[in-house]
């Protein structure tokens, strides 16, 4: 395959994945926040409470049909374009995504018409045994994906056997490939992600609810929730993100080090608040700090953090520093600014003066594309990271693609096709989710309730 064949096949690739990453990671936090509330509803056996679960057990059911019809068109992008890669992880990728359909698929599928449909026709704990089922299988699904993922980046239990084209990875150990150093605090950091995205997009919804006046008994008690929620999820996720990038420093020291644009060896290296690489003089221009880079990689403010130039002296083994520094510090800003304005909403909270706040609604209604920029940046700082290596140390890229007989006009065709259908299919989604949430809840007694008295009763309950 030629340089250009290659270029395509990765656009084409990283299209249909990152579309498709834009409805899993919400039906997995939206997921939890259903269990939170239906358990809730469980405890209190509140009517109102209930509505907020058939709610968002709507919106949810938008975003899962939607994760799951974007994800089959990754066998098409592996089969079509990625044929020696697929043959190299063959055997690997059998023992770690077979299980996601038969476990996790077979969950979901048969659990999620009680979920939807079940709530007059089954019992309350039926339906609620059903909802933590399908939530269940939507995480184990990302549990699966995540450990096939980690493989490729941290590779362990396996042998090469082959040569050529049919060379190839094979299992010896199970149990590490399934855990490989990597596994868990990428599976843990991924999970996080989509609890924080669940989580900001029941408080977007239900700012803009208050801030409209509309639903008022909904909107202030999934706000108030939310909130909370946010707020342990947030510092959680500084703590899983601590771990996952000291096991990069361990595991992927190329990464690391094109994480902060470092390329001398030097005592004190420093951290970049922002800045911009020059790959060219192999210098960052920005604002850095000294030596806390040491201290966060070596808990040692002088022990140095090992340089580009020493880990990767040729160039051509080093990935696109500049694409992963700029992701990775875009990842940084979102999550900071997600704190700063959960905690400017906690304060409003606790004096009882969120809603009259309309500019802070204003932020929280759209807050939720910020967990979005931090997942999809994460993804690409911990892929285009990886570079030039498909397999860290085993397969390169340019290696895992199919031979001549896909030719750049093929590609670049259906490259063209996914992108006119993914345009459609995003517009028939926001299309839908616009119409669910301008309907909001279903009213219960006939009309819809602003009565504070039962607000406060419920918030009591809660």
């Amino acid at each position: 395959m030629d340089e250009l064949s290659l270029i395509l096949a990765r656009c084409q690739y990283a299209l249909t994945i990152s579309f498709h990453y834009l409805f899993p990671p919400m039906s997995i936090g939206l997921g939890l926040m259903l269990v939170i509330f239906e358990g809730i509803y469980m405890k209190t056996k509140d009517p109102e409470m209930k509505e907020v679960c058939r709610f968002w057990t709507r919106i949810f059911a938008l975003f899962f049909a939607m994760g799951v019809a974007t994800g089959f068109v990754q066998l098409f992008s592996f089969g079509n374009n990625w044929a020696r890669f697929s043959t190299f992880v063959g055997d690997i990728f059998g023992s770690l995504l077979a299980p996601e359909g038969i476990f996790a698929f077979f969950l979901e599928a048969s659990f999620i018409g009680f979920m939807l449909f079940g709530w007059e026709k089954v019992s309350r704990k039926m339906h609620y045994l059903s909802t933590c089922m399908v939530v269940f299988g939507a995480h184990f699904s990302a549990i699966w994906i995540v450990m096939a993922n980690s493989w490729m980046h941290t590779p362990d239990g396996y042998k090469i056997i082959g040569t050529g084209a049919q060379k190839r990875a094979v299992i010896v150990d199970l149990w590490k490939v399934y855990f490989t150093p990597s596994t868990m605090d990428r599976i843990i950091h991924v999970l996080i992600g989509c609890w924080v995205l669940g989580g900001f997009l029941i408080l977007s919804v239900s700012s803009y609810y208050v801030l409209k006046n509309r639903h008022q008994l909904f909107a202030k008690t999934c706000q108030r929730i939310s909130i909370l929620f946010l707020a342990v999820m947030l510092v959680v996720q500084f703590i899983s993100a601590d771990s996952t990038a000291r096991g990069v420093y361990k595991n992927q020291p190329v990464k690391f080090a094109a994480l902060e644009g470092v390329y001398n060896t030097e005592e004190y290296t420093p951290i970049s608040l922002f800045g911009w690489v020059d790959e060219k003089n192999e210098k960052v221009y920005g604002l850095k700090i000294p030596g806390v880079l040491s201290f966060l990689a070596n808990e040692n403010f002088k022990e140095p953090v090992k340089g580009l130039k020493e880990l990767a002296p040729n160039p051509q083994d080093r990935p696109n520093v500049q694409l992963v520094f700029q992701t990775y510090h875009i990842m940084i800003a979102s999550w900071g600014t997600m704190v700063f304005i959960i905690l400017w909403a906690y304060i409003r909270y606790r004096q009882k003066k969120l809603e009259d706040s309309k500019w802070l609604l204003r932020v929280c209604v759209g807050s939720v594309f910020l967990p979005y920029v931090g997942n999809l940046t994460g993804w690409m700082t911990a892929e285009l990271g990886r570079q030039p290596w498909l397999v860290q140390g085993l397969l390169r890229t340019r290696e895992g693609v199919t031979n001549a007989t896909v030719s750049s006009p093929q590609i670049m065709g259906s490259l063209t096709m996914f992108s006119i259908m993914f345009a459609l299919l995003f517009v028939l989604f926001i299309f839908l989710l616009d119409k669910k949430i301008q309907h909001g809840p279903d009213p219960v007694g006939g009309e819809h309730k602003e009565d504070t008295d039962l607000y406060t009763k419920m918030e009591s309950k809660i």
